[in-house]
């Protein structure tokens, strides 16, 4: 679908009248319009048959977050079927079910944490299975949440936790999502940056992000890391404040991928280049205007997929920001899906960047050899495919530079260096 005839559709009220409808029937109705080709759809003809899709049937796992918005909306739209797939969305309980499921064979592919796959890859976190990242699923948009309790007690930011650590003595819980990941490598970074040494001075926990705001309440933990909705959520249900966004860690930083495993990519080429080419194309729709924003925020919020009320999902996505203390803002560098392509190009850094911190933190025990392996999981070739069945343009370089909220940059050379140039480490 291109964008010129989401515009012409919408202009002509096919979707805007569609949105006064419950949401199962604008679901529904967008589904059949897609199908039928009302929206500009066309089916994918084959080349001799020579790229046509091995496997139809593609089993996408996901966890309840915003941020699952891409795989979900190719799904619900129809995407996929312009490329002879059909994408079947699989709602998962925690990212240790996803890792399993993919790792055998249970899900094809999945929306999931990017150090998830490296920590497959090297068998740290699980099984030690040959992983592959297909995409960048998403930019930003994920927050570090502390309890109301030490908000009340002045912590509402790095700084005045790290000085009420100092004179309130006692244990302080944390939680991320999974060992290896991004929520726990983003709040690591975050409590090292402000003096706090996230693994002797505080209690690190495993938290599914679903049951984060649940176990808050209940004063399992003093802080977490997570994606949205759940750290808006906290603050809706006056549990919780924001202090700090993770784009504050690193401005566009990577997020959730599209992961498989190498033996899924290997054995179905041809199915991987249809998924990347949908979902971007999804990702494409979800960025093209705030009113498609918000039609995805009313889909995913639903039961069957995130299961929050429509207003939790749709302010931060909108870059619509409140800290649970008053203070307000609009955030231009808010969870993106595609920015003109940008997001989703699997650069070789930024799986780089990951294992450096695994690394840091005792994970690895030793460096491995830090560009082989972002080589053989960063699928660029598959990627270039897709994009070029989609009409995404690709960057020239495989690296990008970034600098972090420490004011280190990251750009992929000399990874050990960096990885061993950190005070606070394991």
């Amino acid at each position: 679908m291109s964008e010129v005839n989401l515009k012409s559709a919408s202009a002509t009220g096919t979707l805007s009248q569609t949105c006064d409808l419950p949401r199962r029937k604008w679901i529904q109705g967008a589904s059949a319009m897609l199908g039928a080709g009302i929206l500009g759809q066309a089916p994918h003809v084959w080349a001799a048959g020579s790229d046509k899709p091995e496997k139809e049937e593609v089993r996408v796992g996901f966890i309840p977050l915003t941020d699952c918005a891409s795989v979900v909306m190719a799904s619900v739209l129809g995407f996929d079927k312009k490329y002879g797939i059909k994408i079947i969305p699989t709602k998962e309980s925690s990212w240790a079910s996803v890792r399993d499921k993919l790792v055998n064979g249970e899900l094809d592919a999945a929306h999931v944490l990017y150090g998830l796959i490296y920590g497959v890859q090297q068998g740290i976190g699980g099984q030690k299975k040959d992983m592959n990242v297909l995409m960048t699923l998403n930019h930003n948009g994920q927050a570090i949440t502390l309890s109301k309790a030490l908000a009340d007690k002045g912590a509402v930011n790095g700084a005045s936790l790290a000085k009420l650590m100092q004179t309130d003595k006692r244990e302080y819980t944390f939680a991320q999502t999974f060992p290896t990941g991004t929520h726990a490598m983003w709040l690591y970074f975050w409590l090292a940056q402000h003096g706090i040494h996230p693994l002797k001075d505080a209690k690190v926990i495993t938290v599914p992000p679903p049951q984060m705001v649940a176990n808050m309440r209940v004063g399992n933990m003093d802080g977490f890391c997570v994606g949205e909705p759940w750290n808006h959520r906290a603050i809706v249900d006056r549990i919780g404040i924001t202090a700090a966004t993770t784009q504050e860690i690193w401005k566009d930083h990577p997020e959730k991928v599209l992961g498989t495993t190498a033996e899924f990519s290997n054995k179905y080429p041809n199915t991987a280049r249809a998924l990347i080419a949908a979902v971007l194309e999804a990702s494409r729709w979800i960025d093209a205007s705030l009113s498609n924003k918000n039609k995805m925020a009313e889909v995913i919020a639903d039961k069957a997929y995130v299961n929050t009320s429509v207003d939790v999902i749709n302010q931060r996505i909108l870059g619509r920001y409140q800290n649970g203390l008053g203070k307000t803002w609009d955030d231009p560098d808010h969870m993106k899906f595609f920015n003109d392509g940008a997001v989703n190009f699997p650069y070789l850094s930024d799986g780089m960047w990951f294992m450096t911190q695994h690394k840091r933190w005792g994970l690895l025990k030793a460096d491995p050899d830090y560009l082989a392996v972002a080589k053989a999981v960063n699928r660029i070739d598959l990627y270039k495919d897709g994009a070029a069945k989609a009409g995404v343009s690709v960057p020239k370089e495989l690296m990008r530079s970034s600098k972090l909220a420490d004011g280190t940059v990251w750009d992929g050379k000399n990874p050990a260096v960096y990885a061993a140039s950190f005070k606070i480490r394991a």
